[in-house]
């Protein structure tokens, strides 16, 4: 069991950005080398800089991964605030020891529905693994249907299967770059990677009433077309989507009555698996 205390840096100028999530010596978050981050205004194209970004209302779609991390944010007290178009966003990250717990609350109009996802890039290398509840429900994205056995259906925004093998693909170790990029949305609150005998990290949501899920992007030298590169993302999620516009029922949360919606991510450097 772990016993070193995990650090977090954030940048409120830009984006409200998670820097560095430290455990010891270990760094979990990794850094592109993507040109342009510290230039963004809101509606441009997202620039993949690393770290964690703050993904509301949606991830994929318009506006391009969200209206939150183009935006600075500001200190009130101990909690950390963003303004966007329709919503404000509230933010207050605490660490003890091996576990750190971020606390949000979105304000927004009653029945204004989102997306957000906690869009961590992590450092890991060919050796890692990503533990999730066996046989839970999983969503496939198109960009995966070459490396299927079946035919993509035509105009089929995805694929469902379960955990860790949905229709067939493994998606639970990351290995070698091999020019894949693969997108996934695992249904449940809790993942947890394991990289060597050591280095653990596990994420999870509380999160009431909610939908919640968490996605996967395993970038293998894959993605974008012109330039590609290794990056791979485990991403707590409200949703079950990555585009708000192809939610359906039960596939974003929504605002109600009250005009707040809280929850809470906890991020610790030990997962208890076996």
């Amino acid at each position: 069991m772990s016993t070193v205390p995990l650090r977090i840096t954030t940048d409120l100028e830009h984006g409200g950005r998670w820097t560095s999530l430290r455990a010891g010596d270990r760094e979990w978050l990794w850094r592109g080398e993507a040109w342009g981050r510290e230039a963004v205004a809101p509606g441009d194209a997202f620039v993949d800089a690393g770290g964690l970004e703050e993904c509301v209302p949606t991830v994929r779609g318009a506006p391009d991964h969200g209206d939150a991390w183009t935006r600075r944010w500001y200190r009130e007290g101990e909690s950390d605030r963003v303004d966007g178009e329709r919503f404000s966003l509230t933010r207050r990250i605490r660490c003890a020891g091996v576990r750190a717990e971020a606390d949000y609350t979105l304000t927004a109009d009653p029945g204004f529905r989102f997306v957000w996802a906690a869009h961590a890039l992590l450092a890991l290398s060919e050796r890692a693994v990503l533990c999730a509840e066996p046989g839970v429900s999983t969503r496939l994205y198109p960009e995966a249907g070459p490396l299927l056995s079946e035919p993509w259906p035509a105009g089929a925004p995805w694929l469902e299967g379960e955990w860790p093998a949905p229709h067939g693909l493994r998606l639970d170790r990351f290995g070698p770059d091999d020019g894949t990029a693969v997108g996934a949305i695992v249904a449940g609150d809790r993942a947890c990677v394991h990289d060597g005998p050591e280095d653990r990290l596990s994420l999870s949501l509380q999160a009431e009433g909610l939908p919640v899920s968490v996605a996967l992007w395993r970038n293998l030298g894959g993605w974008p077309e012109q330039g590609p590169y290794r990056s791979t993302g485990v991403e707590p999620m409200l949703g079950r989507v990555f585009d708000l516009a192809e939610a359906g029922d039960g596939d974003a949360a929504c605002v109600p009555a009250s005009g707040e919606v809280a929850w809470r991510l906890t991020v610790t450097a030990d997962c208890g698996c076996p």
